[in-house]
C-alpha cells in the first residue's frame, strides 16, 4: 500500500498519458473516416451484399426435395392360371381395347410403346387411357395397374 501513495503520481501521470493518446487516435481515427466516408460507406455496402450473395447461395444450392422412401407389400397370385374377374371387369365397363391398354402399361410400356404394338396413333392410347383413368377412378398409370391386379383384371 506504501507504494501506491510513493509511485501516486507516476500512476496518474501514467493514465493521463493513456487517456491523451486514447483521445490522439480517436482523433486520428475520427479524421480518417472523414476524409475516407465514400470509401468506407462503399466498402461496408461491399461487404454486406457479398454476405448476402453467400447467404443466398448456400440458400439456393441446398435440395429442396426430401426423398422419402416408402415400402409396400406387394402380394402375387402365383397359381399359374390367371383367372380374369369378370363381375369387376362388367363393373367398371372397360371396353377391350382399354384392358388391351391396361394390359399393356401393367407390363411396363409407355404411350409411344403401346401406339406402336396396337398400330394407333399417341392420341388414341391417350384418349383410352384417360378413359380408362376415368372409369377406374384413378389419377395415375401406377393407381391404374395397382387397382386391377387388386381387382384380379389383369396378371
Amino acid at each position: 500500500m506504501n507504494r501506491l501513495i510513493k509511485n501516486k503520481h507516476i500512476i496518474i501521470y501514467g493514465i493521463l498519458l493513456a487517456a491523451l493518446l486514447f483521445l490522439m487516435k480517436w482523433l486520428e481515427l475520427r479524421f480518417i473516416v472523414i476524409d475516407n466516408a465514400l470509401d468506407l460507406y462503399v466498402g461496408a455496402i461491399a461487404v454486406i451484399f457479398t454476405a448476402l450473395g453467400i447467404w443466398l447461395a448456400l440458400k439456393l444450392s441446398r435440395p429442396k426435395v426430401n426423398t422419402v422412401q416408402v415400402e409396400k407389400n406387394i402380394y402375387i397370385n402365383n397359381t399359374g392360371n390367371f383367372i380374369c374377374n369378370e363381375a369387376a371387369l362388367s363393373q367398371l365397363n372397360l371396353s377391350r381395347r382399354e384392358l388391351e391398354v391396361l394390359q399393356l402399361m401393367a407390363d411396363g410400356l409407355s404411350n409411344q410403346e403401346i401406339a406402336e404394338r396396337l398400330f394407333l396413333s399417341l392420341n388414341t392410347i391417350k384418349t383410352h387411357s384417360s378413359k380408362l383413368f376415368e372409369k377406374m377412378e384413378v389419377e395415375r398409370r401406377t393407381q391404374a395397374v395397382d387397382k386391377a391386379k387388386k381387382l384380379s383384371i389383369i396378371a
